[in-house]
């Protein structure tokens, strides 16, 4: 059952809240042990079902939450062992929002350590794995997340995106995810990576279900500096004729896609036309190089963020007789792809690289900005695949730059704030394959109003649950 068919079951008195919860709760105990989606399960969420008031906007709905985002009083690790027993005081803005119109956290998901990675095999702890084939890997780095949604193992889901951290996971496993406008949701209790690219992002089975969680999260934030004051109108816009359309699509530079995501990108196309859509190539001549330019980016800010895990000010304390030397060993509990993105963020703001590398980079990014801008003058949408291929065999990307060229076709989005959305758009044999819609700056809310007619002209063909539901 889908979060908003859920809701409308809460309301007029089907179901309890409290049904929801022992439902998805006994499932999740169930079927998690072979998917490894949750690092955490709230142990307080029966006691709090019970208190839940029925009339509240999202009464009686379960939210997955990234173990990226501070939850108050449940554990918040980011996937790595330097935060394995921190226990926030406090919740993120976009938590307190949906618990404050009546949601509840199931629990905490599992990510790539720090939001570092495109598989979730660089969590801390253990991989997640594919619903669709526990032999592959769900994506990253909110794989937990996006393994949940699709095993309906929670009805909804919170998820970060740096570099395409809600969206390739999302494509992989089946399920919708959003990057919105950047700023649109609060980034506070958001454990920083890269603070300039990164955002919070929902993740579901419909459009409907992200509309619930947008409508509640988005909005000013005194606590953001760089929230957005606009205010959300998620729902009320799916409820509008879809207008007419110009939808761009980019082929250039994107090459060495596989069969089955070649085929959905015709297919979205002839479902987009017989919308209405005018469809038409367009060229983004620098989006082929935005992914070595977010490796120096990203990099850079997190060598700056992860400086406050030294087991003073944050992280598990090590021992050491001078202070160096607990700095030092403290720091040594970092993952490998975490110290390996530490130490090229620090090489490239080094005094003797910085305009070399970082310097070019952040004139590269404002020309990618403006190559956006004048490419959303000609179109009012864009299309392009989420990811080359679907989910690949869990050790498959054993080389790290491999790893790296899974964000190829989604750092785009993020370098320069735009909003994107991962839709299902078909299948490889037995593996999801999804398809990436882009849009203007602060147009989240068209972003799923085109989605939503994508998801009905398809009669949710895409949408499967390899699992079963557990409502």
């Amino acid at each position: 059952m889908l979060a908003h068919e859920i809701r409308a079951q809460v309301a007029r008195g089907e179901l309890s809240p409290l049904e929801v919860a022992e439902a998805y709760l006994r499932r999740v105990r169930e079927l998690d042990p072979g998917l490894k989606a949750f690092l955490t399960l709230n142990e307080r969420l029966l006691e709090e079902a019970r208190r839940v008031e029925r009339d509240l906007p999202l009464a009686g709905l379960l939210v997955a939450v990234k173990d990226n985002i501070a939850t108050k009083g449940l554990r918040t690790t980011a996937g790595s062992r330097l935060l394995e027993n921190f226990v926030p005081p406090y919740d993120a803005t976009a938590v307190a929002r949906l618990k404050a119109q009546g949601a509840l956290v199931l629990g905490k998901t599992n990510l790539d350590e720090f939001g570092m990675g495109s598989s979730t095999e660089h969590s801390a702890f253990f991989p997640s794995k594919n619903p669709f084939d526990p032999s592959r890997v769900p994506g990253g780095s909110s794989g937990g997340s996006a393994a949940a949604v699709a095993a309906d193992l929670a009805p909804l889901a919170l998820g970060s995106d740096t570099g395409g951290s809600v969206r390739q996971p999302a494509s992989f496993c089946g399920v919708y995810g959003l990057k919105p406008t950047y700023g649109r949701v609060s980034r506070f209790g958001l454990v920083a990576y890269a603070s300039s690219l990164e955002g919070i992002g929902p993740m579901a089975r419909s459009v409907r279900d992200l509309a619930l969680l947008m409508d509640a999260m988005a909005g000013l934030d005194p606590m953001d500096a760089t929230s957005l004051d606009l205010s959300p109108r998620f729902q009320e816009a799916l409820e509008e004729p879809l207008p007419p359309l110009r939808l761009g699509v980019v082929r250039e530079g994107l090459f060495g896609n596989s069969p089955g995501v070649e085929r959905a990108l015709e297919e979205a196309l002839g479902v987009f036309q017989g919308l209405g859509l005018r469809v038409k190539e367009v060229s983004w001549p620098s989006l082929p190089l935005a992914l070595a330019a977010y490796y120096i980016l990203a990099p850079a800010e997190a060598s700056s963020n992860l400086a406050r895990y030294d087991g003073t000010l944050f992280g598990t304390r090590a021992e050491g007789e001078e202070v160096w030397q607990v700095v030092e060993a403290t720091r040594a509990r970092f993952g490998l792809e975490v110290k390996r993105r530490v130490l090229v963020g620090t090489f490239v703001l080094s005094s003797g690289y910085y305009e070399a590398y970082y310097g070019r980079a952040q004139a590269f990014r404002a020309r990618l900005k403006a190559e956006a801008r004048a490419l959303f003058q000609e179109v009012d949408l864009l299309l392009l695949p989420t990811t080359p291929h679907p989910a690949f065999p869990l050790g498959g990307r054993p080389d790290p730059l491999a790893m790296y060229r899974e964000d190829l076709y989604t750092v785009g989005a993020n370098l320069t704030g735009l909003p994107a959305l991962s839709l299902p758009a078909g299948f490889e044999g037995h593996l999801p394959v999804g398809l990436q819609l882009l849009a203007p700056w602060g147009k989240d809310e068209l972003l799923l109003r085109a989605a939503l007619a994508h998801e009905e002209a398809t009669a949710r063909a895409f949408l499967k649950t390899p699992l079963g539901e557990a409502l």
